[in-house]
């Protein structure tokens, strides 16, 4: 199964070009560039107040709020420190790179750049693995409206985290498919022991949902991962938020590969079908045939 890339490709190539170019002696040149990511966010690479020596990246995230109750200002500071500046009109966060002075670390920071929305994410569950290496218990359970009918929760026990995720399935053939790959879920722990518990549920939201306004029909799902310390720990926590983010993405993505694989198939069966009808087809014994010579005849 393909994995996601967790950073956004154009805005890690577009700031990684601006850099070479300047550092190979070129002049800093103009850009406008707005890019689309999952779940509704927005990128804005621009030139601040039109000036070329200076490039920003601004990033939209509608459940921007939610995050803000977790603690994603505090992050995006720690992580972004002096290139943080005042949001751009529309967008939640932004940081802007002088290119008259390039930093030494200008690698790493265009990667830091590209990440800019998996760091957004991960104030969150930062905060409830702390909670749980604490041996501490959240008081709240946290609800991001991460789609506009998609909710993620969050919730802290003193041995394990649980992340749960409702997503819509638009069409019948979607669910049974996302439940097949739900299963290799669990296939998957029965060969590595120290992969999360997944649990999948249609229809009716998992028991740690109960008394809440967790949506139910026939086309929601509810995904649950159970994280132990030894995916909360300060060494694995980076890598499970990196893989945990992108998860309704992931589902969805290889549901349509999926689709589309059968699709595939399909058209390949018939046609090959269509060529064994047409061989089966029985043919004209009143119409010419030609020699090798050229002569006409009919067969009998």
């Amino acid at each position: 199964m393909i994995l996601l890339e967790i950073s956004n490709r154009i805005v890690e190539e577009t700031l990684a070009t601006k850099f070479r170019n300047v550092l190979e002696g070129g002049k800093p040149d103009g850009v406008d560039i707005t890019v689309a990511d999952f779940d509704g966010v927005l990128y804005h690479i621009s030139n601040p107040d039109g000036d070329k020596g200076k490039i920003m990246i601004s990033i939209s995230l509608k459940f921007y709020k939610d995050l803000q109750e977790h603690g994603a200002d505090t992050l995006i500071k720690r992580v972004y420190g002096s290139y943080l500046t005042t949001a751009e009109a529309g967008y939640n966060v932004s940081i802007v790179f002088d290119l008259d002075n390039i930093p030494s670390d200008h690698e790493e920071q265009v990667k830091k750049a590209a990440l800019l929305k998996r760091n957004c994410f991960a104030s969150v569950f930062e905060k409830y693995f702390d909670f749980q290496e604490q041996g501490e218990e959240s008081k709240k359970r946290a609800v991001i409206q991460y789609r506009e009918d998609e909710t993620m929760y969050v919730e802290a026990k003193k041995d394990r985290t649980t992340v749960i995720f409702s997503t819509i399935f638009k069409d019948d053939d979607d669910i049974v498919i996302g439940k097949v790959f739900m299963q290799e879920f669990k296939e998957g722990r029965r060969k590595y022991q120290q992969a999360p518990q997944v649990l999948f549920s249609h229809k009716e939201p998992p028991q740690e949902l109960d008394n809440t306004e967790a949506r139910t029909g026939d086309n929601i799902g509810y995904i649950t991962f159970v994280l132990f310390p030894r995916h909360t720990n300060k060494k694995a926590r980076d890598n499970t938020i990196n893989l945990i983010h992108t998860l309704r993405d992931y589902l969805h993505y290889h549901i349509k590969c999926s689709k589309a694989y059968i699709h595939q198939r399909m058209r390949a069966k018939t046609t090959d079908f269509l060529k064994v009808l047409n061989r089966a087809r029985p043919e004209n014994k009143d119409k010419e045939k030609r020699t090798i010579t050229g002569r006409t005849f009919k067969a009998n």
